[in-house]
């Protein structure tokens, strides 16, 4: 129940909440005893952290001071269960919150909390199941007609950005020694036929592909950004569903599919002085392939961890070339 301390007495006002403790709200004064509970086995804590209450401690409590009235088995962690309880209620009322949310935005004039409630209203306004043009129009507005569900529309977008970096190789040409450039171009031939094979790899998008290891989201579309180049994870846990609204496909194509080991500045120039050197060796194109156009060298990161600094990093020399098959002369 809500209780509102008194000096020297507590008073009960309100519905009792069956799904979890309750607030107990101010003005608080000093008293001389431990409020009596109302039922065996209740007790109260802090709202603040849950820290539970003692005689002495109660006494030293300062005015407006927050309390939580638990019963028997229940548990206060402070602004973390209101936290928890805050995502219960996204899961369950998500359109009572939404309009609650655009209620009090309308009379809001702080900026800082225009911004948490428009961001709320954003993140929970969203029709993430929704996979056809008919089911969700708005989630289309400024893409061509030819894309009649989100699946295809996102993996049409990862195609490009391979299409991107194959274009990249391409025009690396100019760089490359004249003596080599037909060797050079004969890789890009393997190189483009081999992305045509896999269609591009839009699969890392596409949510609908059943092999789960070959997307980079979860079967509803959710993608979490995998970390700046020199981390195993994201510190800030950045998350997107661009499935989920217009808005959140198109901030999606601010995250980047970041080269480990840099494009530019080394697996591109590593291939063009493979094929100047070879010697007659056979460039190893595949392991240049990979490091391409494959999650074997890129990472999918939100843009505030995509740093644009030198890597520092450089191609497996073991691996620019084919090992040369071993011969046995048979005497």
């Amino acid at each position: 129940r809500v209780l509102q301390l008194r000096a020297g007495a507590a008073r009960s006002r309100g519905p009792a909440r069956s799904r979890g403790p309750a607030r107990s709200r101010g003005p608080a004064r000093r008293s001389p005893f431990l409020p009596q509970l109302p039922l065996a086995g209740s007790r109260l804590c802090l709202y603040e952290d849950g820290t539970e209450l003692t005689e002495s401690y109660f006494r030293a409590l300062p005015p407006q001071t927050e309390l939580v009235l638990l019963g028997p088995g229940e548990s206060w962690r402070g602004c973390a269960s209101d936290i928890e309880r805050l995502l219960a209620a996204f899961c369950s009322q998500q359109g009572a919150v939404v309009e609650a949310a655009r209620r009090l935005l309308t009379d809001e004039r702080a900026p800082h909390r225009q911004k948490l409630l428009a961001d709320l209203i954003h993140n929970l306004s969203e029709n993430i199941l929704a996979e056809d043009k008919e089911d969700d129009k708005k989630w289309f507005e400024g893409l061509e007609s030819r894309f009649k569900n989100k699946s295809s529309y996102l993996r049409h977008s990862c195609e490009s950005r391979m299409r991107g970096y194959m274009r990249e190789v391409s025009g690396f040409i100019s760089n490359v020694h004249p003596a080599a450039r037909d060797a050079y171009r004969g890789i890009i031939d393997l190189m483009a036929d081999k992305l045509k094979s896999v269609k591009y790899n839009g699969c890392y998008f596409d949510r609908r592909e059943e092999e789960e290891a070959a997307r980079l989201c979860t079967a509803e579309g959710w993608f979490s950004c995998q970390g700046p180049f020199d981390r195993d994870d994201c510190p800030c846990k950045h998350s997107i569903n661009p499935y989920s609204n217009r808005e959140s496909r198109i901030l999606f194509s601010t995250w980047n599919l970041d080269h480990i080991i840099e494009k530019k500045r080394a697996v591109v120039p590593e291939l063009a002085e493979a094929v100047k050197t070879r010697d007659g060796r056979e460039v190893n194109w595949e392991y240049f392939y990979q490091l391409l156009f494959t999650l074997d060298n890129l990472k999918l990161v939100h843009i505030a961890c995509h740093k644009k600094t030198n890597h520092n990093l450089s191609c497996d020399k073991t691996r620019i070339y084919r090992k040369r098959k071993k011969t046995h002369e048979i005497s």
